[in-house]
């Protein structure tokens, strides 16, 4: 059975990626990119987790002061990666609102065909 966690994760992904091929609003299309690197994340947190019957998975921290011999660890990787991937997501949404903010005093509009006509 496929755990919920990943029928939730690429459920976010789908609705991203409908959201952004169906949208015409700059702030909705932000959003959806929102959207899509939410549902990434939890796909690759969720894919790092090592779940065994009968035991929880731990930090892989090593503190020295308690050993947990056959204990799975959950993988660090994916958390480095996805800690990275955050902080790189909260730029691009800033740069894009910045982006967004600067198009609408200057066009007038949001709206992404209306924006394309105005470039020609």
């Amino acid at each position: 059975m496929i755990p919920l966690q990943f029928i939730t994760a690429f459920l976010m992904v789908f609705l991203g990626i409908y959201a952004f091929l169906y949208k015409r609003n700059l702030i909705k299309l932000i959003l959806a990119l929102n959207v899509i690197d939410s549902g990434i994340h939890l796909l690759l947190i969720s894919l790092g987790y090592r779940m065994e019957v009968g035991k929880l998975s731990t930090a892989p921290i090593y503190t020295g002061y308690e050993t947990l011999e056959g204990t799975p660890m959950v993988g660090p990787l994916p958390q480095a990666l996805v800690l990275t991937s955050i902080v790189i997501g909260v730029c691009v949404l800033a740069l894009a609102v910045a982006l967004t903010i600067n198009a609408y005093r200057h066009y007038g509009s949001l709206d992404v065909n209306k924006l394309r006509r105005l470039r020609g």
